[in-house]
């Protein structure tokens, strides 16, 4: 596994992460726990959640659920990882108590939740999910600056903030990004180099679309994301699987590794944040940032999809 720093000023991180979406929604605690050690084994040093996170999936898990596996999971071992977080999504009734989700009230309120939940006295990277479209965002910094002073979180960062509103206050932020979507290469790339922020991609396998896992003229496998998801599956879409999954057999690689290899090799990422629902998925795409393109591979990757496109 390689390690980087996250932007300038961040914490260091594995070049792939572990994403919890699926903990407390798909995976229940012998999953997550599966999941997780086999992440740590594997060298992986970053795992991210988010305080809504569980409330999704067939497990019909409540918000808070993905905190409180991965929490549990990780213990013994906190002090080897940086653990992320997010803060500002929907999480309720009760919460909905402490007002606008970027004001200093509810902040308090959802960060010793987070902590409570996840066993431990302190977050490493503390993430506002999305703007509440409400609270000027300088409100929103300055909260979340006490909290750094009181050693409750370690270092600030964003998700889902447009590019003309990124600040370097945050170390890093998060936004959708694969071999499949460029778009954040028109303008929330140039604005992290901008401010030194690290990128942490979301989606980096398109859904699975970039997994290998999915066939032009097959249905897709029961269970699979895409099996109930639509718009992905497109022409186009399969168009550039083929031609990527060509791509790497010229080099030797799957498409998994063409996937996280070649993302977490451009601009400004910090770690590829792969979700995992079994062992042998995280040791793989843990393995997949093996591969280190050169300028080369990298132009022949432009000529399939050219940055800055968006195909699904």
């Amino acid at each position: 596994m390689r390690y980087r720093t996250l932007g300038e000023q961040g914490p260091v991180v594995s070049a792939v992460g572990v994403g919890g979406n699926n903990f407390g929604s798909r995976l229940d605690e012998e999953g997550t726990n599966a999941v997780v050690h086999a992440a740590l084994d594997a060298g992986i040093t970053l795992f991210d959640t988010a305080d809504m996170y569980g409330q999704f999936g067939e497990r019909g898990g409540a918000r808070g659920d993905g905190e409180r596996l991965l929490g549990a999971a990780l213990k013994g071992r906190r002090d080897d990882v940086v653990l992320a977080t997010k803060f500002g999504m929907e999480m309720g009734p009760d919460a909905d108590l402490y007002g606008r989700r970027g004001a200093r009230p509810y902040i308090r309120h959802a960060v010793e939740s987070s902590l409570r939940r996840l066993g431990t006295d302190r977050i490493d990277l503390y993430q506002y999910h999305e703007p509440d479209g409400l609270t000027p965002l300088q409100e929103t910094v300055a909260a979340l600056t006490e909290l750094v002073d009181e050693g409750k979180i370690r270092y600030l960062g964003c998700s889902n903030l447009p590019a003309e509103e990124l600040t370097d206050a945050f170390v890093s932020t998060q936004a959708r990004y694969h071999l499949l979507d460029r778009s954040a290469e028109a303008d929330l790339i140039p604005a992290c180099l901008r401010h030194g922020l690290g990128l942490l991609p979301y989606y980096p396998l398109a859904n699975g679309l970039l997994s290998g896992k999915y066939r032009r003229g097959e249905e897709p496998p029961p269970g699979s994301r895409l099996s109930w998801r639509q718009g992905w599956l497109t022409d186009a879409a399969l168009d550039r699987v083929e031609a990527l999954t060509a791509y790497g057999a010229e080099r030797g690689l799957t498409l998994l590794q063409v996937a996280v290899g070649a993302l977490a090799a451009l601009p400004a990422v910090g770690s590829v944040i792969c979700g995992a629902m079994t062992p042998t998925q995280v040791t793989a795409n843990a393995a997949a940032a093996d591969w280190i393109p050169d300028p080369a591979d990298l132009a022949a990757l432009d000529a399939i999809v050219t940055p800055g496109e968006r195909v699904v």
